[in-house]
């Protein structure tokens, strides 16, 4: 039986919320990681909606890989999906991806719908952090998450100056 990975970019990355026996950083390719999703829900509301991570076509994408035991399999589709599938703003795939010890397994995915109303394509970091500082929504203010998300991508030694932009200007 293959084994069962998930893939995180986002607030996965530091508060997966579900148990899992193995994490390890691992790469995607076909996409990156970008604040490209208003937030209805979690970080904004349909009035005043945030910013949030998508994996959006092209690049690719360091995050870590989650392995999740077989017997919590299911109840960790079941969370994730009312997590992430809210608003049906993400797919839900399996893609391959590769640790950083060089595996190459098979993880669930949550990548952006470009044809969603949510979807916020690409910005400028002043539009960006416009929209972040004045957001907040069920889980809390935008600027929390944002920050939290560039702290522990910054602490996976990855550089990302757009984001690194739009975090100086909160």
């Amino acid at each position: 039986m293959e084994e069962f990975w998930v893939f995180g970019y986002g607030s996965l990355i530091w508060r997966p919320g579900f148990d899992y026996v193995e994490s390890a950083k691992a790469r995607l390719a076909g996409y990156h990681r970008s604040l490209c999703v208003h937030s209805f829900v979690h970080r904004g509301t349909p009035e005043r909606p945030g910013l949030v991570f998508g994996l959006d076509r092209g690049g690719s994408c360091v995050g870590m890989a989650f392995r999740v035991e077989d017997s919590k399999k299911d109840a960790t589709i079941a969370y994730l999906r009312e997590r992430e599938l809210v608003t049906h703003v993400y797919r839900e795939l399996v893609l391959q991806i590769r640790t950083v010890d060089g595996r190459r397994v098979r993880a669930l995915t949550y990548v952006v719908d470009r044809g969603h109303t949510q979807y916020a394509g690409k910005m400028d970091t002043a539009s960006a952090a416009a929209i972040v500082k004045r957001s907040h929504g069920r889980s809390g203010a935008n600027v929390d998450y944002v920050r939290n998300a560039f702290e522990h991508i910054d602490a996976m030694g990855l550089k990302d100056h757009w984001l690194q932009e739009v975090v100086s200007r909160l």
